[in-house]
């Protein structure tokens, strides 16, 4: 008979990647990236553990978006106040917000839970080329397409 191994939250040793968003697509690097972070790359994953490992994406600057989503998409924010309502559009985000931009798509493809919470954490945006994670060793991950 074989046995379910479920992994504990301390169990096994985490990785750290770095992903360059130099000619990448948002969506896709934000695919893949979430993956990362939840550990569903891994055969030990869990739904209901944080077993992920480390993200480091650099050249955040470099991301593209593809059709016509620089004119027409907008992000949405409420401060919960009347008239509160603040729209940023794609070009905007980009251009001042870019560390944000990037950390709003990945996130949203991450669960809207505690354990959301913690695997957000694990994830580090930079505009240039340089990081200061040198000292974790991150491998590169390239990413398909």
């Amino acid at each position: 008979m074989r046995q379910t191994t479920m992994a504990k939250a301390n169990e096994g040793a985490r990785q750290w990647y770095v992903v360059d968003g130099s000619g990448a697509t948002l969506g896709r690097l934000a695919t893949a990236v979430a993956t990362i972070l939840r550990g569903k790359h891994k055969p030990t994953f869990t739904p209901n553990v944080d077993c992920g490992d480390f993200v480091v994406v650099i050249n955040a600057d470099k991301i593209k978006v593809t059709g016509d989503q620089v004119h027409k998409k907008n992000y949405y924010s409420h401060s919960q106040y009347p008239g509160g309502l603040r729209v940023r559009s794609t070009a905007l985000m980009r251009e001042k917000y870019t560390v944000e931009w990037v950390e709003k798509a990945i996130q949203g493809m991450l669960p809207h839970t505690r354990l959301g919470n913690l695997q957000r954490k694990h994830l580090f945006v930079y505009v240039g080329s340089e990081h200061p994670h040198a000292a974790q060793k991150p491998e590169v991950l390239t990413l398909k397409g």
